[in-house]
């Protein structure tokens, strides 16, 4: 009867506490719980801990939650809450305090295949496995400045969640995308700096560079290009040099022959070991997944076809691309020619782009391409490239 009792009552307090923290993540103050939630929603204080100063008047506080009913309720939070802006939700339990936030990133961790984006360091994960994320990416061309968002509608025109913010730097005959965090920000000594992308005097070749370490055992690239700071009397904490994680190249067109670019990605950054399993992969994936493990993932652009009637090259975009431009295109998965192996799933197209208005264009990706990864891609096909049209 007691067991039953203390069931019952464990099932009515998850509840509670799961409408508690629906109303709790509205809040400014993240940290702070009031008494009066506290003292209706908490569990029995346990005579034998010592009292601190979080605990509420009525019952203990959230930080000191039996474990086994905190991972219930975190849990299922994450579940319910998988898309924006719902999901702030499941950032909010990791702002109650250091217990809550170790419990909703071991969550979160558990499930990497979801592709789903809940905290900065998802943004460098790979997309999710079956739909793409969409997302959105407007340009300021008075700043050469580039926003990407995360789409929470259909509409072309609302913005999303903001997710990285990329300038265009010239330094003498190459140019330079610093990609940050944060939109007001764009310097390479900033804590908001990820990332960049280097292309070469013709603007044919780009390599990309991760400000933190891809996987263990990754070593800074030595060329003078990857180099995140001038000086080399820097903070131990912050890397001097960057990591090169993938490189993207457009072919020459020397016959001037009509038709749309041709490029060619190679990621550099080894797939996670975790996800290299038939039961989390499809077929397409595991293709891709094989082929990281032995050498590079390639990413090869889906070639579009004539149009006899509209007079142009076409390609399906599923209504995700309403404007003709030359810098639309579809990447598909490939094998490496110098890896043994198969061909690879021409059509499953892992990052598609294309533009939707006179500065505004579409961007959705998915495994094995981060956020990340997928923007960096797409800032290389802006610009004019002679040589490759």
């Amino acid at each position: 009867m007691s067991c039953s009792s203390s069931s019952r009552e464990s099932s009515c307090l998850s509840r509670r506490l799961s409408r508690s923290l629906r109303s709790f993540a509205k809040t400014k103050s993240l940290g702070i719980v009031s008494t009066a939630a506290a003292e209706e929603e908490a569990c029995q204080p346990d005579s034998s801990s010592p009292s601190s100063p979080s605990v509420e008047e009525g019952g203990e506080s959230w930080s000191t939650m039996l474990p086994e009913l905190l991972n219930d309720i975190l849990g299922r939070v994450e579940a319910s809450e998988d898309q924006w802006p719902l999901r702030q939700n499941v950032v909010a339990s990791a702002c109650v305090c250091k217990n809550w936030r170790e419990v909703t990133r071991e969550i979160v961790k558990a499930s990497p295949a979801s592709g789903k984006i809940t905290f900065p360091s998802s943004l460098k994960q790979p997309g999710p496995r079956n739909l793409p994320n969409q997302c959105l990416i407007k340009r300021n061309k008075k700043n050469s400045t580039f926003y990407l968002y995360l789409a929470l509608t259909p509409s072309f025109t609302d913005m999303g969640k903001f997710l990285f913010a990329a300038r265009r730097y010239r330094h003498g005959a190459h140019i330079e995308y610093i990609i940050s965090l944060d939109a007001d920000d764009l310097s390479q000594g900033s804590n908001a700096y990820v990332g960049k992308l280097s292309s070469d005097f013709l603007g044919t070749n780009f390599t990309i560079f991760d400000s933190q370490p891809p996987h263990s055992g990754a070593k800074p690239a030595s060329s003078r290009a990857s180099r995140r700071f001038a000086s080399k009397q820097i903070s131990p904490q912050v890397p001097a040099g960057n990591f090169e994680v993938g490189q993207v190249s457009y072919k020459f067109n020397l016959l001037k022959s009509r038709g749309p670019r041709r490029m060619i990605c190679s990621i550099k950054c080894p797939f996670p070991e975790e996800k290299v399993d038939g039961k989390h992969l499809d077929d397409a994936m595991m293709k891709v997944a094989a082929n990281a493990a032995s050498g590079h993932p390639v990413l090869k652009n889906k070639a579009p076809r004539w149009h006899e009637h509209l007079q142009c090259w076409c390609l399906n975009f599923h209504g995700r691309v309403t404007v003709a431009s030359v810098k639309n295109f579809q990447l598909c998965a490939s094998v490496d020619p110098s890896q043994p192996g198969g061909k690879g799933d021409e059509e499953t197209v892992v990052l598609q782009f294309g533009k939707v208005g006179d500065d505004t264009f579409t961007m959705d990706y998915r495994q094995p391409l981060s956020a990340f990864l997928a923007f960096a891609i797409c800032l290389t096909s802006f610009g004019t490239k002679l040589a490759c049209e």
